[in-house]
């Protein structure tokens, strides 16, 4: 191994704490990162990580060369992919975290045309519908919908996707059609969502004819934090939800669900990607990101 590869395994090792994490975010052996570092050390002349059963933890020298291997291993990565630039190609593993329902229903069945474009990509591919550290887990971009926490992430806004109000068939027979907000009150349950931040149920929304947002007290029963068990609730008549369309347009064509009260529509949704500085040139990423955002286009408003 060389001594820019040895750079780029102490860097993978340092921001994620790990070297089983690393190892698994580079595709390499245990054994062969822990040789890397160990190496690289020898020719330093210093020890750069701290290690115990517990964490690896950087030194003061390891702290130093952190700093100044950022901005040198971004250079030579674009440097890398300078040439490549004109025929697109993408080679490398790239980790990718998104909402299980939108790795399902949109992302799976539209790799093996990205795949086939680019044969030397790896892709992989998390779903979860919880926030987690891209950083510590090795993740080098995420897709994610809704408002976002500050960070020191980069965002890339892909626009806004419409929400609806649904429920089932079932549930209308036995509670009614809610017609406006005040018809909330009167019998009515949702499925609660739990939010990934704070895991509390998140509020219901609608945008009134003026434009403004107002929020609505729903009693709930049930309460889930994944897409697929919200949409699976709703269907079985636990209670109603918001939810983007796209999500559940094939079970409005067929009348598993109902669209419910259309002019009390929630708020439309961001759609953002998210990655971390020090991948925002990299040509598998730059590649990946001009992909989705085609993929996403017929689904945002406007």
């Amino acid at each position: 191994m060389d001594r820019f590869d040895q750079y780029r395994v102490f860097l993978q090792v340092a921001e994620m704490g790990s070297f089983i994490k690393a190892a698994h975010a580079l595709g390499l052996p245990r054994a062969s990162v822990s040789a890397a570092v160990q190496d690289l050390e020898a020719q330093v002349g210093a020890r750069l990580l701290h290690r115990t059963t517990r964490q690896v933890r950087l030194s003061a020298d390891g702290a130093q060369l952190l700093e100044r291997l950022r901005p040198l291993l971004a250079e030579v990565e674009d440097i890398d992919q300078l040439f490549q630039a004109g025929q697109r190609q993408a080679s490398g593993r790239l980790n990718v975290d998104m909402p299980s329902r939108i790795a399902r229903r949109l992302v799976a069945p539209a790799l093996p045309a990205l795949l086939r474009r680019h044969p030397r990509l790896q892709l992989s591919l998390g779903s979860s519908d919880r926030a987690i550290d891209l950083v510590q887990e090795g993740v080098d971009c995420a897709v994610r919908f809704g408002m976002l926490a500050d960070s020191s992430l980069v965002v890339r806004p892909l626009g806004r996707i419409a929400l609806v109000n649904c429920a089932s068939p079932a549930y209308l027979r036995e509670h009614g059609e809610p017609r406006d907000p005040a018809d909330l009150r009167r019998g009515h349950l949702a499925v609660g969502y739990a939010s990934p931040r704070t895991g509390r149920d998140l509020p219901w929304e609608f945008v009134d004819t003026d434009g403004s947002a107002h929020g609505a007290d729903v009693a709930t029963r049930v309460s889930v934090n994944n897409a697929e068990s919200y949409i699976a609730c709703c269907l079985a008549g636990i209670g109603m939800i918001q939810i983007p369309r796209f999500d559940v347009q094939h079970l409005l064509d067929t009348g598993q669900l109902l669209e419910i009260m259309p002019d009390w529509r929630p708020a439309s949704m961001p759609v953002s990607l998210l990655y971390p500085h020090r991948r925002q040139r990299s040509q598998r990423l730059a590649v990946f990101l001009e992909w989705f955002r085609a993929l996403m286009q017929p689904h945002l408003e406007g």
